[in-house]
């Protein structure tokens, strides 16, 4: 029973701290003024953060190399969405392309 009243008050006080860093940036964006060139470091590093994530995902599996396929739909998504396609049709052909991939038995 005590192990249950932990878990519940651990997700508690995550959600609460979640929500105060979500409702921190529209509070005090108004109040701290940062330089320009810190606003484009900042902006850049986002970038570079997404950027990574994308590549560790469409990459890796596990502790290996994710294979052929699942690059190849990571590759297949960007150039439709360089297209300007619609997310839908970006999402759907990319699966679409690494499902027959696979089912060629390329891995």
């Amino acid at each position: 029973m005590s192990s249950q009243i932990s878990l519940i008050v651990a997700m508690l006080v995550l959600a609460a701290g979640t929500f105060a860093f979500r409702l921190a940036g529209p509070a005090l964006r108004s109040r701290i003024n940062f330089p320009p060139q810190a606003e484009k470091l900042m902006e850049t590093s986002a970038i570079v953060l997404l950027a990574s994530l994308v590549a560790t995902t469409a990459l890796m599996e596990g502790h290996g190399p994710a294979g052929i396929a699942r690059p190849a739909g990571v590759v297949v998504a960007g150039v439709l969405a360089w297209r300007k396609m619609p997310f839908l049709v970006v999402v759907l052909t990319a699966a679409a392309f690494t499902a027959v991939l696979r089912l060629l038995g390329v891995p």
